[in-house]
């Protein structure tokens, strides 16, 4: 698999991102899975600014995504897929993108949501998308920075 993470992170790219799990991963693109920000050139080049030289991001929309995962996923490229939130990252599932764990990294404290984690934040939906992933048999597991310890999250629920 090429996909080497797909991760939901509500800042998308940042730091953490791009340095720590980019490099780590000898990611060659990212993906940015948001129709919002597909929509958007301004925005998408404000993400870009901050990418190291050889480092390259898309931002498709979740039908671009659908569509075009699968086929990303059978050639050499290293590519980690980023998503803003846990419904995205499940309806790119549904779609039939073949995914076989998903990392979160920053859902962080709004109105409805209740901590899990210092840094994971879910609300009523988001659990349930960490469980409808967990009986696809699909590891949902948090970590914020590469370093940091994973936990599985349907085991904080």
């Amino acid at each position: 698999m090429t996909v080497v993470l797909f991760r939901v992170d509500e800042r998308l790219i940042h730091g953490q991102v791009v340095v720590g799990w980019g490099r780590l991963l000898e990611a060659e693109s990212l993906v940015v899975v948001s129709d919002e920000l597909a929509g958007s050139a301004s925005e998408q080049e404000i993400y870009r600014t901050g990418l190291p030289s050889g480092l390259e991001a898309d931002f498709w929309t979740e039908a671009m995504a659908a569509a075009r995962l699968p086929e990303v996923m059978e050639s050499d490229a290293r590519i980690l897929v980023l998503t803003p939130d846990l419904g995205t990252m499940w309806r790119l599932a549904v779609a039939g993108v073949p995914i076989h764990e998903v990392n979160v990294g920053g859902l962080h404290a709004a109105s409805g949501r209740e901590s899990v984690l210092p840094y994971v934040y879910l609300d009523p939906d988001d659990r349930q998308r960490v469980r409808d992933f967990e009986a696809a048999g699909v590891r949902v597991t948090a970590q914020d920075v590469p370093g940091g310890v994973r936990v599985r999250l349907e085991r904080v629920l």
